[in-house]
C-alpha cells in the first residue's frame, strides 16, 4: 500500500449523481496531510433538490457565482489522474464523478479507486467515532478528511 494518495468527497445537489454541487479533496503525501480543497460547484441549472438541500445545507444562493464543474475539473484533475484516490462509501462518489465527467464531455482520468467503507464495512460517522476523528458530516472537505485519517489508520494497523 502507498501512503500518498487523494482522499475526495462529493456532495450533490439533486438525485442525479452529475449533480456536484462541493468538491472536498485532502492530498496524503507520505502519510501527511500537504493540501486541503474544499469548493463550492454551480450543479446544472443551479437546480437544488429540498432533501438534498436537508442533508448537506447547501443551497442554490450558495453555488450562484460558484464555478461550474468543468472549471473546477481544471484546478483538481491533476490530484485524480495517475493517483490512488480514497473515497468512503466509493460506489457513490467515483460514480459521482464518473457521471459528472461524461455530463460534461470530459476526458475520464486513470485512477486507482480505493474505499475506506469497504475497509472497514461501516457508515463515517460511527467510524469517526470509534477513532475519535472530527466530523462535521455532509461537508465535503469533513467528510474526504475523515476517509483520509481513516485510510492511514487502515494502513498503519493493516486493516
Amino acid at each position: 500500500m502507498s501512503n500518498s494518495f487523494t482522499a475526495i468527497d462529493f456532495e450533490t445537489a439533486h438525485g442525479k449523481r452529475w449533480s456536484i454541487c462541493q468538491v472536498g479533496i485532502v492530498k496524503v503525501v507520505q502519510g501527511v496531510i500537504s493540501d486541503e480543497i474544499s469548493l463550492l460547484v454551480q450543479p446544472p441549472d443551479n437546480y437544488y433538490f429540498y432533501k438534498n438541500i436537508e442533508i448537506h445545507g447547501i443551497t442554490s444562493e450558495q453555488t450562484r457565482n460558484a464555478p461550474s464543474f468543468p472549471t473546477v475539473w481544471n484546478e483538481i484533475k491533476h490530484l485524480i489522474q495517475d493517483q490512488t484516490v480514497v473515497a468512503h462509501n466509493g460506489a457513490f462518489d467515483f460514480n459521482c464523478l464518473y457521471q459528472t465527467l461524461n455530463y460534461y464531455g470530459l476526458e475520464h482520468p486513470k485512477y486507482n479507486q480505493k474505499c475506506t467503507y469497504k475497509i472497514y464495512g461501516t457508515n463515517l460517522a460511527d467510524l469517526c467515532h470509534q477513532y475519535k476523528i472530527k466530523l462535521n458530516h455532509h461537508d465535503a472537505l469533513s467528510d474526504a478528511l475523515a476517509c483520509a485519517k481513516l485510510y492511514l489508520i487502515s494502513q498503519q494497523t493493516n486493516i
